[in-house]
């Protein structure tokens, strides 16, 4: 039995002859995927798979239809790309370096303060100490302004930078304006990032003529805009945004060159959190390239539990489209138009109007919305278009009241020879949250004043009429300002914790006050020619300056709420404390009265 089992495992171990015809082994120079892969999903099918039939010569034409399973004239036919293929989508990265400068650059064009080129310009954001670098022009990069950076460091290596406050709300809303222009080169389109556009091109650049030529009508088209723009296409979502932050101009990325272009990127390129970029730079990992040299195994046990952000291993897979990635496009807005075809020129739109505005604000009122913009468009019989627009204050659905703002502008349209097409549509819409104050039904809060103030505008002109608004300010006169009436209405404040007037003196009047040297609360003070003794009072309250607004040297006040011998109150504030090195005397001042 044992010289049995003996040779039954000597014939066991001696290797059977191999047919390479039917073999399933890889051949010498194929890459053996990991059996066991700890993070991300292992492929559901090999790299490489051997054919039972003979493969025909490369170079043979019988070879490529023989492959392609095509004869004749279908042998020439473009082969589709596969929708299951991760690398057979096209995906467009915009990235726009300079998009908050290039907006504030644009407005000063318009309104004929644009500083020179070589002048130095930085907008800012607030930040945690302070107001930062948000955005530079060139003049102020060749200076060695950084981004991020703190105005006062900058000020004091630039004494001569021109500073701003960037309008973040409004860039995000260009930017989400500018995602829906350009869907006239795809259909799907989204934001990416707080600069940056991606786009789905699978198949769209057949109508550009290719891909570069796509790449420059799209760079073309933006800089008539005046944005500065940096484009990218690769086959997946991560590719084109390394390749559109980090490569060349107008980078054009093939899945066979995939791993070629994005390997000598830096790690920044992954769109990692700055302190996982901060950590692989200090293991030595500073190229997409050595990151992907560095085994999976060792990656996934470093970054197993980090988020996405943080995690260079599934990232590195959504830059290679071994882990899918899809493009979410919103959907665009709804169109809200109506249009009247005429059988003859007429030279009036006025009696087509009314049944117009009806239709429009029904299929309004269907969605639960609101216009704040309508257009009239009139087409005329000579080819030529005109029109006129008119605004709410609040989001409306009345056919009589958006009526009454185009009566004054009718008489504004040119009609030619006479038009025989007239569209009005609801450009800008807001949803309308219906709430019932009244017991038999309906809501009107509100609206009486929102129609006043839209037949003023319409009127004399939307930036004649303004309305009070508060401000987020602890200086009283700074409290409240003046703002378009046509704007919406800003966010109420917290109620003050201390009492304030109802009425306050703009600018304060200076009195005359007898009080105890140095900080000594008033006892008696003149005020218009009168004298009033101080009965009771209450103070002080110290209110600071605004050293971000203020300028060096503004001293400080200290208010207090007294009331005289008549019983008459009033709310007095001492400007500056003798002995503070920010001028002379203390100056005393009236603020407000008390009801």
């Amino acid at each position: 039995m044992l010289a049995h089992a003996i040779a039954a495992l000597q014939q066991a171990m001696v290797t059977p002859p191999v047919d390479l015809s039917v073999t399933d082994l890889p051949p010498p120079d194929a890459q053996v995927e990991e059996a066991f892969t700890p993070v991300g999903i292992p492929p559901s099918t090999p790299r490489w798979r051997a054919s039972t039939t003979p493969t025909p010569p490369s170079n043979s034409k019988v070879a490529k239809n023989h492959k392609d399973k095509r004869v004749g004239v279908a042998a020439g036919a473009v082969t589709p790309p596969d929708p299951k293929d991760p690398l057979a989508r096209r995906i467009t990265a915009l990235h726009f370096p300079r998009f908050s400068m290039n907006r504030w650059q644009w407005h000063m064009d318009r309104a004929g303060q644009a500083p020179p080129p070589e002048v130095p310009v930085a907008l800012a954001v607030e930040g945690p100490h302070g107001p930062v670098i948000h955005a530079t022009n060139r003049a102020a990069d060749q200076h060695g302004i950084q981004i991020g950076a703190r105005v006062v460091d900058m000020r004091a290596l630039v004494p001569d930078l021109r500073v701003e406050f960037a309008d973040v709300g409004g860039d995000q809303a260009a930017l989400g304006r500018l995602m829906l222009w350009v869907r006239r080169w795809c259909p799907w389109s989204t934001v990416d990032g707080p600069a940056g556009l991606a786009m789905d091109t699978t198949g769209s650049d057949d109508l550009w003529g290719g891909e570069a030529a796509m790449l420059r009508e799209i760079e073309g088209r933006l800089s008539t805009l005046g944005l500065d723009t940096n484009l990218a296409t690769a086959p997946t979502h991560g590719a084109a945004w390394a390749l559109s932050r980090c490569g060349g101009v107008r980078e054009v990325c093939t899945a066979q060159d995939l791993a070629a272009k994005t390997a000598p990127l830096p790690v920044r390129a992954l769109r990692l959190h700055p302190d996982t970029v901060l950590l692989l730079k200090r293991l030595g990992l500073k190229t997409v390239g050595a990151l992907a040299d560095v085994p999976r195994l060792s990656l996934a046990r470093r970054f197993q539990k980090a988020e996405l952000v943080q995690n260079p291993l599934l990232r590195l897979d959504q830059l290679m489209g071994r882990m899918a990635e899809p493009l979410q496009s919103p959907d665009d807005p709804p169109q809200f138009s109506v249009q009247s075809s005429l059988p003859e020129p007429v030279m009036d739109p006025e009696p087509h109007l009314p049944d117009m505005a009806q239709e429009l604000c029904a299929g309004l009122h269907a969605a639960g919305l609101g216009a704040r913009r309508i257009t009239l468009t009139v087409y005329r019989t000579d080819g030529e278009v005109d029109r006129i627009g008119a605004a709410t204050s609040q989001a409306s659905r009345d056919a009589g009241h958006i009526l009454r703002l185009f009566e004054d502008k009718l008489e504004r349209l040119n009609p030619g020879f006479g038009f025989d097409l007239i569209t009005l549509e609801a450009s800008v819409v807001e949803h309308i949250e219906v709430v019932q104050t009244r017991i038999e039904g309906g809501s009107d809060e509100g609206t009486e004043l929102a129609r006043l103030v839209d037949r003023l505008s319409a009127k004399f002109g939307a930036d004649n009429i303004r309305r009070p608004a508060p401000r987020d300010s602890h200086i009283p006169e700074r409290r409240e300002g003046w703002h378009c009436a046509m704007a919406p209405d800003a966010a109420p404040l917290p109620p003050h914790p201390r009492p304030r007037p109802l009425r306050l003196l703009q600018p304060p009047e200076e009195i005359r006050v007898l009080y105890a040297v140095p900080e000594g609360p008033p006892a008696q003070f003149m005020w218009r020619r009168q004298t009033h003794k101080v009965v009771r009072f209450e103070g002080p309250e110290r209110i600071a300056p605004e050293w971000w607004a203020d300028r060096p040297g503004t001293r400080l006040r200290d208010y207090y709420r007294i009331e005289d011998q008549h019983g008459q109150r009033y709310w007095l504030f001492r400007e500056g404390v003798v002995g503070d090195g920010r001028g002379g005397a203390p100056r005393w001042c009236v603020q407000g009265l008390f009801a």
